[in-house]
């Protein structure tokens, strides 16, 4: 192992360089994880694009990390139960634990972890490297592991790669299962064939719901067509159909139970189809978007239809095991949401792909520091 560690960093908004850090040292309560995958979501193109203004200095991006314990203290080990050589996707959560939601197991809510509100906060791909242990994010070859790193096993038929998928299927099982509530023979729509909302579908199909339509433009049409075969029945291309027709006319003029949104960019046009895609009574919304104001938002509507709305915003330590299992079992082939590969050399163009400033259509990229030097792009299957 080199004393020293190559890692792409964000030194300034839309701008990437790689630079070298020292190892750090690791202590009895400390381990270091030699980084396999680090993946890319549509938040690292917005962090990327317009980093938020409390967090200062050098940042190692890269939230969805898989990899390898490369060298761990022992109370570590013991804390764990793990050990050099263990395979473990982390998750980008670093919490206090001896706070009340920490306590409850909602340590994504922890204020040590949360910076939005705390510039001081512990984060994977968002904390400074200029904090004590520098490495926190993936796309670099190591990344720091505290005491209070969330870890989790990786099952030895998962590959790394196929683990790096974790972050967007745990959160696809938390937002349509846990927040929602999608449940057996309920109907869905689901808006955006995005890595999120081909996640939902597998979650939902799981879950036994007995009709679930994917929504999505022409642009869209590889993603529809996987949407279909990961489960969902109906897909609707709203740039070619009136996407509330098709909806009322697949659904008998009832609607669906359950609207997720998980648009990009969208506006509010998503929000007020789901509200008119809705059953006549108690349906329920669930919004990831984080829209700044919504003018003229149809409150009336929304009450004489006692439509639910609930937020989507990370995942649960439950919903990360639930991940594992269900990649283990390949009963959905997951492995086609990772559609592209780069080196952590390739940090800016791998995010502009995922942004949509090329050509290329990719759904999920794994970033990994083995091909550095290489050239990356699309995955062959």
């Amino acid at each position: 192992m080199s004393d020293t560690v190559r890692a792409a960093v964000r030194v300034a908004p839309g701008t990437t360089e790689m630079q070298e850090f020292p190892l750090p040292a690791i202590d009895e309560d400390s381990a270091l994880l030699q980084v396999e995958v680090a993946g890319i979501c549509g938040t690292d193109v917005k962090m990327y694009a317009s980093p938020p203004s409390m967090i200062h200095g050098r940042v190692i991006m890269g939230h969805e990390n898989v990899g390898v314990i490369a060298q761990a203290g022992a109370r570590f080990k013991e804390r764990h139960g793990l050990g050099e050589g263990d395979r473990v996707f982390v998750e980008h959560y670093v919490g206090c634990f001896t706070c009340e939601w920490c306590r409850i197991g909602e340590y994504r809510h922890c204020e040590a972890t949360d910076w939005r509100t705390n510039p001081d906060a512990r984060r994977y791909g968002y904390t400074s490297a200029e904090n004590p242990g520098s490495l926190w994010g993936g796309f670099g070859e190591y990344m720091y592991l505290p005491w209070n790193a969330v870890l989790h096993r990786v099952p030895e038929t998962v590959t790394a790669e196929l683990a790096g998928l974790v972050t967007p299927l745990s959160n696809g099982i938390e937002w349509a299962l846990r927040a929602a509530g999608v449940g057996y023979s309920d109907t869905v729509l689901i808006q955006g064939p995005g890595q999120q909302g081909l996640s939902q579908v597998v979650a939902c199909k799981q879950a036994g719901a007995s009709r679930i339509i994917v929504s999505g433009t022409t642009r869209d049409k590889t993603r529809l067509d996987l949407a279909r075969e990961l489960g969902a029945d109906d897909v609707i291309d709203i740039l070619q159909q009136d996407p509330l027709e098709k909806v009322m006319d697949l659904t008998g003029g009832r609607g669906v139970d359950f609207v997720l949104d998980c648009t990009s960019r969208a506006g509010t046009g998503p929000m007020l189809l789901g509200i008119d895609a809705l059953v006549r009574r108690e349906g329920t919304l669930l919004i990831q978007g984080e829209l700044a104001a919504f003018p003229a938002f149809p409150v009336k509507k929304l009450t004489e239809k006692a439509i639910t709305i609930k937020s989507a915003r990370g995942h649960s330590f439950k919903a990360c095991e639930l991940a594992l299992d269900q990649l283990a079992s390949r009963r959905f082939p997951l492995e086609k949401l990772a559609t592209h590969r780069y080196g952590i050399d390739q940090v800016d163009h791998a995010i502009r792909v995922l942004a949509g400033e090329t050509e290329q259509d990719a759904i999920h990229i794994s970033l990994m520091p083995e091909l550095i030097g290489q050239a990356g792009g699309a995955v062959t299957r």
